[in-house]
């Protein structure tokens, strides 16, 4: 992990909301399968932003996932409905890319691009809150 933790956050975050750009324009384009799975990377992508302030990584997406429900989640950091969020984007994801004959409606695709856009600006709010508790020397 590299020592600018910094950076990488905003570079992750960055990543997270280009994610949700192309979940839209997918959404829009009727491709809802992709648009699923841009909406789910685009809440992991934004986890991987918080874990790189932790100087933290995981090779597999189920240990990023445990260690945002451990350390945030359940330390009430986060609201247990975003572990809900991102757990069922991962399965859903996981569904649409892999499973033969899996159909993705509109309203599904919707629904995943909206909790995404949710849990996005939920990270960053805390992201931001965080900057400026650091700045204050909280």
């Amino acid at each position: 992990m590299p020592d600018n933790k910094k950076e990488l956050m905003m570079y992750r975050m960055a990543g997270a909301k280009e994610k949700l750009d192309s979940s839209k324009l997918l959404l829009n384009n009727r491709n809802y399968k992709d648009s699923i799975g841009r909406s789910y990377y685009a809440m992991f992508s934004a986890v991987r932003a918080i874990l790189a302030l932790d100087g933290v990584d995981y090779s597999k997406h189920a240990g990023v996932i445990a260690y945002f429900q451990k350390e945030y989640v359940k330390t009430g950091k986060f609201d247990k409905l975003y572990s809900k969020y991102l757990s069922q984007a991962f399965q859903i994801r996981n569904q649409a890319d892999y499973e033969d004959f899996y159909i993705v409606s509109q309203k599904d695709a919707t629904e995943q691009f909206e909790k995404a856009d949710e849990f996005v600006k939920v990270v960053e709010a805390y992201l931001e809150s965080e900057r400026q508790d650091s700045s204050r020397g909280m």
